[in-house]
C-alpha cells in the first residue's frame, strides 16, 4: 500500500519539565549528540510532511531559536495560558492553513527514540484502516500510572482511561497509551473545538478527541508498538541517562552491522550523526561524537575522543583528543596527542606522542615530532622536526 504524504506533524514541546530540576529546558537536554527535541524533529521530518509544527511555551525564545537551528522550515506555534495536550495540539493546528486536510501526526519533543520508520508505519496503518484516529499503544509488564487502552468487542479502541479513573478490571490492562497519534485533520479540528477545561485539572485533554470521534460514529484504531523504548519519554535525569544508554547501544550496534568493528560496545560511545566506514576498528573507552566521519579500515583508540572530525581511510588515531580537524588517509596520530580546531593533516602524515596542534595545515607526509606544540602555521611537504 502507498502511504500519502502527511498533511502535518505537530510536535508538542511546551512543557516546563520541572522534574528535570535544571535551568536548561527539558527538550534541549541531549543524548546521542542531539537534543531531545532534535531527535523528535528528525523523526518527524523523515515523514516528509507538508507542514511541520513545534508547539512551545516554557522558555519560548530559547526553544524557538534551537528549533530554527535544527530545521529552519519548522513552524513555531505558541501555546497560550490554557493548559493541556488538547490545547497544545489546537495551537499547533491553528498555526497551519485553515483548509488543511489529510493525516495529522502528533508526537512529543521528549520521546527521543521514536523513529521515522515507526511513524511511517503508523501513518500506513492509520490510512489503511480508514481510521479517524489512530493511537500508538504498547504493552508493559507494569502499567501503573499510564492511561489504559480499553477496546470494544470488535477490537477497536473504545476509550482511554486514566489510572485514577480506572476500575480494578481496567487497571489490570497492560496495553497503555503512548500519547502519539494520527488524526484525520477535519475530524481533529472539529473535535478540538468541542474540548473543555471542565475537569479536575482544568486542562484540555487530547485523549478526549477519541471519545468525540467514537460518539460521532468514527473508527478509532490502535497501532501496537512492540519496541516500547520508542514511546518512552524523558521526565528526569535518570530517564535521560537510561534512554541515552539505550540509544547508544542501538547506534553502536547499527555501526557494527554496517561493517565497523567495535571491540567493546560497553565502553564505546557513538553519536547519532556519526559515520564509520567498513572494517574500521574502534578500541575500548573511545567516544566518537558530533558529526564525525571516519573512513574505511581506520583504527580509533583506545582512550580516544573525536568530536566533529574527518578521519580518512586507513588512518590510526590512538589515545588522542581531537576536535573540528581533518586527519588524512593513512595518517598516524598519537598516542597522547591533542588536535585542536583547525588542524588539517595531509595523507600519510605523522603526529607523534605528546603533541598539541591548533590551526595547522600539514602537507602530505609531514611529521610532527614528540613533545611539540604547533599552532597557526603551515607545514610544507616532507617537513620534519629535529632528529626525524
Amino acid at each position: 500500500m502507498t502511504t500519502s504524504r502527511p498533511a502535518a506533524v505537530i510536535v508538542l514541546a511546551a512543557g516546563e519539565g520541572t522534574r528535570m530540576k535544571s535551568d536548561l529546558p527539558k527538550v534541549l537536554h541531549t543524548i546521542g549528540g542531539r537534543s531531545l527535541l532534535g531527535h523528535a524533529i528528525a523523526a518527524a521530518r523523515a515523514l516528509d510532511p507538508v507542514h511541520l509544527t513545534v508547539v512551545v511555551r516554557h522558555e519560548r525564545d530559547r526553544v524557538a531559536a534551537h528549533i530554527r537551528e535544527c530545521d529552519p522550515d519548522c513552524v513555531v506555534a505558541d501555546q497560550d495560558e490554557v493548559k493541556g495536550t488538547g490545547r497544545a495540539v489546537e495551537c499547533g493546528l491553528e498555526a497551519l492553513p485553515p483548509d488543511l486536510a489529510g493525516t495529522v501526526v502528533v508526537t512529543y519533543g521528549d520521546v527521543p527514540l521514536l523513529s521515522g520508520d515507526t511513524l511511517r508505519e503508523v501513518v500506513r496503518a492509520h490510512e489503511g484502516g480508514q481510521y479517524a484516529v489512530t493511537v500508538v499503544t504498547t504493552e508493559v509488564a507494569d502499567p501503573a500510572g499510564y492511561g489504559r487502552i480499553v477496546r470494544d468487542a470488535d477490537g477497536l479502541v473504545a476509550r482511554i482511561v486514566e489510572q485514577k479513573d480506572a476500575t480494578e478490571q481496567e487497571r489490570a490492562i497492560c496495553e497503555i497509551n503512548s500519547g502519539i497519534y494520527a488524526f484525520d485533520a477535519t475530524l481533529l479540528r472539529a473535535a478540538l473545538a468541542q474540548l473543555t477545561t471542565d475537569n479536575a485539572q482544568g486542562e484540555k485533554y487530547v485523549t478526549d478527541v477519541l471519545g468525540i470521534a467514537r460518539s460521532g460514529g468514527a473508527r478509532v484504531g490502535a497501532f501496537v508498538l512492540a519496541d516500547y523504548w520508542q514511546c518512552e519519554g524523558v521526565n528526569d535525569k535518570v530517564q535521560l541517562a537510561r534512554l541515552g544508554a539505550e540509544l547508544n547501544r542501538r547506534t553502536v550496534e547499527s555501526a557494527m552491522r554496517a561493517g565497523a568493528i567495535v571491540v567493546d560496545p560497553a565502553t564505546t560511545w557513538i553519536d547519532a550523526d556519526v559515520s564509520v566506514g567498513t572494517d574500521t576498528v574502534i578500541h575500548p573507552n573511545s567516544q566518537v561524537l558530533g558529526a564525525t566521519t571516519i573512513g574505511a579500515g581506520a583504527v580509533i583508540g583506545p582512550d580516544t575522543t573525536l568530536r566533529d572530525m574527518e578521519v580518512g581511510d586507513g588512518a590510526s588515531v590512538v589515545r588522542t583528543h581531537a576536535e573540528l580537524s581533518v586527519v588524512g588517509a593513512g595518517c598516524t596520530v598519537g598516542p597522547w596527542a591533542h588536535l585542536r580546531p583547525g588542524t588539517e593533516l595531509g595523507p600519510d602524515s605523522v603526529v607523534r606522542s605528546f603533541v598539541e596542534t591548533k590551526n595547522v595545515v600539514a602537507a602530505a607526509g609531514s611529521v610532527i615530532p614528540q613533545l611539540t606544540y604547533v599552532g597557526d602555521t603551515m607545514i610544507e611537504a616532507q617537513a620534519a622536526g629535529p632528529g626525524e
